[in-house]
């Protein structure tokens, strides 16, 4: 296991490039994130352990960093001051383009994973903006009239993304579609509320709603997502089949789940991140599941003995950070277990899934 200290600043996203497995990202805050400057950490990995290889100072905090998808040496923060920044290491100590249009806290920015040309952001404010790069000013506002903590594109469609939200809804908006008083919104999953039998009745497994803190789309099963938050559980939807209910559900953490992410590499697992200080890596049972006839099969190797095709199970758990972890992030290159994560711990470490993973 190897480990960086963002001395002085609060861990709140990890990310490694996209185009090389030696470089990560973590975007930090001073005092927790409560008040103070952010710093966004450029880290290589060496034979000598991990280097800082540039650091960017912002005069707000930094919720989270989202490398982009069509510049290696390019990456995007969001900002406490409702700003987001994009950065080229290559170049000055400043950002190269500030955009601030939000009224609240920036808490997640992600690219597009397929055209590769657009990115967007998620607010406090309760929107989510479409942005191009090369345009000064957002291109969509997509409201969700409530705190908006994670957005995301679909790593299977340009036009479709993602959003959950404080009133514990998981939104689906098709660009595609007209704006009209919807605003490109096709469907809202209420994440805690009881799934349906076959004669439509509600069964008896709904939740208090909580606040949906984080989501990830899989990145082999279309339209499949993971969500959490406040109330400690993982489920996945299938957005195919809205009215069913979960397609899994995983309790274990002992307080709220503060990230997720399916692996790049294996269908059926993903890692959480926890204010109980943990992360854990889970199987949802879907390796071998029954009515995927259409997906392709999922890829094979070490992590995916076990999996099994039963109900999903956490498979193994990581406790070496001492606050909460707030970033999790799988590498997309090499060896199918590596990740790293970070914290409020001021503490990047970068370990391997399979040694945490029992029999």
């Amino acid at each position: 296991m190897l480990e960086f200290r963002t001395q002085g600043y609060n861990g709140y996203s990890v990310k490694y490039s996209p185009f090389f497995d030696s470089r990560i990202a973590v975007a930090a805050s001073a005092n927790f994130g409560l008040v103070g400057n952010g710093r966004l950490y450029i880290l290589g990995l060496t034979p000598n352990g991990i280097v800082a290889e540039k650091w960017f100072d912002t005069q707000d905090s930094l919720y989270d960093c989202t490398w982009s998808e069509a510049h290696e040496n390019q990456i995007l923060a969001g900002s406490g001051d409702g700003s987001v920044k994009l950065f080229d290491i290559s170049l000055s100590e400043f950002p190269i383009q500030s955009w601030k249009e939000h009224a609240r806290e920036v808490f997640s920015v992600h690219w597009n994973l397929v055209t590769k040309d657009t990115f967007l952001s998620s607010s406090w404010d309760g929107t989510v903006k479409i942005w191009n790069p090369a345009a000064p000013a957002s291109i969509a506002t997509l409201p969700t009239h409530s705190c908006t903590y994670s957005a995301e594109y679909s790593p299977h469609s340009p036009h479709v993304l993602s959003a959950v939200s404080s009133d514990s809804h998981l939104r689906i908006f098709d660009l595609r579609t007209p704006a009209s008083a919807s605003n490109h919104l096709t469907l809202s999953i209420p994440i805690h509320a009881p799934a349906k039998s076959r004669i439509g009745a509600p069964l008896p497994m709904g939740a208090p709603p909580s606040e949906a803190l984080t989501h990830d789309w899989n990145k082999y099963r279309d339209g499949i997502i993971a969500t959490a938050g406040v109330d400690r559980t993982i489920r996945s939807f299938d957005i195919r089949q809205p009215g069913a209910g979960p397609v899994a559900v995983l309790p274990g953490h002992d307080y709220a789940v503060r990230r997720l992410s399916w692996s790049p590499h294996l269908s059926d697992v993903l890692l959480s991140a926890s204010y109980d200080m943990t992360c854990r890596v889970w199987t949802d049972g879907s390796a071998l599941g029954v009515g995927q006839e259409n997906i392709p099969p999922p890829p094979q190797g070490p992590m995916a003995a076990g999996a099994g095709g039963g109900a999903g199970r956490e498979m193994g758990r990581m406790g070496r950070h001492t606050e909460f972890v707030t970033g999790v992030d799988w590498c997309l290159f090499g060896a199918e277990g590596w990740c790293a994560s970070c914290g409020w711990d001021e503490r990047l470490l970068v370990w391997d899934v399979r040694a945490i993973m029992g029999p």
